[in-house]
């Protein structure tokens, strides 16, 4: 039973996060003191700290419950390794925490190839969407996220498909961000409605229809710099072009944090420049630090799960947890369950 924390004026419902504690790059090192300092903000969250016992077993907060899990899966890891021969691996175990409703939310920062396919295994799709979705959200120039799906999950997705992104970035989207009407750009090599491939014509079509339906709230075509410029609340594409168009942001966000210091390193004249610079320099960084925008989201199952970057330090996945805590606090899952049954009919 879920319990109830009143904090002030406000009144929550007490969430509770399975962490898969062994993933990523760097493990426990990371993700058990983000875990102890989240909980330390939150008096409304629990957290299950998915991994060996061996490991966690010296982790103490009156909020928080380590869940034994004897296999982890490792970032190289095969599909088919993870799937068959790791079943009770630390990934697996905080997913069926979900299942089972001990959790509302599964975090991992571990195989992305392998949380997708564990948790489609796991959790099954809902009735109507094809095939889960990852949503990112990436940083704009209006101070906020521009949320983008798919990023990678589906190299090749027909018309339906790009309509069920948008139903479901849209649901992501008000709970997150508390939007009522979340505008939706659908991403093409142009804006005007003749251009673009047959499928990203039909999927305009059919955005457009449940857009008149009062589904979604339908702007349009976009392009690729719509999604910096904070054009839409919501871009959908096919996971190949949204997975190329996050690793070029990362890449571009590197590469200008590189140069910079090159740049201001020469001399003495540059480095005075760059001293006086740095107020300016470091707003820049943190808007396109991916570290804040950390967390995405695995959509269309029939349960919440998100997923934090491999290589996320501390900072990084704090945030993914943050994230996925208010995603379950903020009833993603009934909004999601919602919008899809409205727009049954045209899946």
């Amino acid at each position: 039973m879920r319990r109830c924390v009143l904090l002030g004026r406000l009144r929550f419902v007490t969430t509770i996060v399975a962490v898969d504690c062994m993933g990523g790059d760097f493990g426990p090192s990371v993700t058990v003191p983000a875990c102890l300092e989240v909980l330390n903000r939150h008096e409304w969250l629990r957290v299950l700290l998915v991994g060996h016992q061996d490991v966690l077993g010296h982790v103490v907060h009156p909020r928080a419950e380590v869940v034994h899990a004897e296999e982890v899966v490792a970032m190289d890891d095969p599909v088919e390794v993870a799937m068959r021969h790791k079943k009770r691996s630390s990934m697996r175990v905080a997913i069926e925490q979900v299942k089972e409703g001990r959790a509302q939310v599964a975090l991992s920062a571990g195989n992305t190839g392998a949380l997708m396919a564990i948790a489609r295994y796991v959790l099954k799709m809902l009735d109507g969407i094809e095939r889960p979705a990852i949503a990112y959200p990436l940083p704009n120039v209006k101070g906020g996220a521009t949320t983008v799906l798919d990023l990678g999950a589906n190299v090749d997705c027909t018309e339906r498909h790009l309509l069920q992104f948008a139903v479901l970035g849209s649901a992501l989207d008000m709970a997150l961000k508390s939007r009522d009407k979340p505008t939706v750009g659908l991403l093409n090599v142009g804006s005007e409605a003749i251009k673009g491939s047959d499928t990203i014509k039909r999927a305009a079509e059919l955005l457009r229809e449940a857009g008149e339906r009062s589904l979604i709230h339908y702007y349009g075509n976009v392009e690729g710099n719509d999604i910096f410029k904070g054009t839409t609340d919501i871009v959908v594409c096919d996971g190949f072009v949204g997975n190329v168009t996050l690793k070029a942001t990362e890449g571009l966000a590197s590469m200008i944090s590189s140069l910079l210091k090159q740049e201001f390193s020469r001399n003495a004249l540059t480095k005075l420049a760059g001293l006086a610079a740095m107020p300016v320099l470091n707003a820049f960084k943190a808007k396109v630090d991916h570290r804040r925008h950390n967390g995405a989201a695995l959509l269309g199952l029939r349960g919440l799960v998100f997923k934090s970057h491999g290589s996320a330090d501390q900072m990084a996945f704090e945030h993914a947890l943050s994230k996925a805590a208010d995603a379950a606090q903020n009833q993603l899952m009934q909004k999601i369950e919602s919008r899809v049954q409205q727009a049954a009919l045209l899946f």
